[in-house]
């Protein structure tokens, strides 16, 4: 059961990542762009598949390469097994307090403007490019998500495949819902995004209250030593 509920974690991350002010904006903006350009339901939801696919790869590849790269430097490594548990809590702490946006700070993007002109010239093909454009154009929510929460989760259990795939595909299911809603009607776009941005603006703030007494806990036990 605790298994499940920290392999549901990654996918849940990934999932607030997706409805987040930012990538929910990046989303729509893609799918829309596509949307306009292929003349058929089936096109529109395969252009969604290979947007999901290129974000999914990039965050796999990006977790895979600071995870492992982390893992395989003995004294960081070492480190990390006795220190994680610590470190855990005002990591939680300080994402809880991005998440409720107690503190604002700007994240210069990745993406480069040409690539996306080029992902854009591709046409259907270029849906997969911007996925990973996309997904490297981190916002402060999004970077608190997977560089805060994600990566030291990966880090305390191992994993260099398996949570930073469950992540990319948390980030996907909000824009696989988006290709089907532009396949039937692109005017129910604005009115399925206002719906969302409601959902997200409850879901960050319970996640970042919850971040930080989690943070609170693991700091009480593992930096002060009290027993709960």
């Amino acid at each position: 059961m605790e298994a499940i509920l920290i392999l549901f974690s990654a996918l849940w991350l990934g999932i607030l990542t997706s409805i987040s002010p930012c990538p929910l904006a990046t989303n729509i903006a893609a799918m829309s762009y596509i949307g306009k350009r292929v003349d058929s339901p089936l096109k529109v939801c395969f252009a969604g598949l290979l947007y999901t696919l290129g974000r999914t790869l990039a965050y796999i590849i990006l977790g895979i390469i600071i995870v492992a790269g982390l893992l395989s430097i003995p004294t960081v490594a070492n480190f990390l097994q006795e220190y994680m548990n610590i470190a855990l809590g005002p990591i939680l702490i300080i994402v809880g307090i991005l998440l409720l946006e107690l503190i604002k700070f700007n994240i210069p993007s990745i993406g480069s403007e040409k690539l996306q002109n080029k992902a854009q010239e591709l046409g259907i093909w270029g849906a997969g490019l911007l996925g990973i454009l996309f997904a490297l154009s981190f916002c402060p929510v999004s970077a608190a998500l997977f560089f805060g929460s994600l990566i030291p989760l990966s880090m305390q259990h191992k994993s260099m495949f398996v949570f930073p795939s469950l992540y990319g595909i948390g980030t996907a299911l909000p824009v696989i819902l988006f290709a089907f809603v532009i396949a039937l009607s692109i005017g129910s776009v604005g009115k399925f995004y206002n719906k969302i941005t409601q959902f997200e603006w409850w879901t960050r703030r319970i996640t970042g209250i919850i971040f930080i007494l989690t943070g609170i806990y693991f700091s009480l036990i593992y930096i002060f030593g009290i027993s709960l």
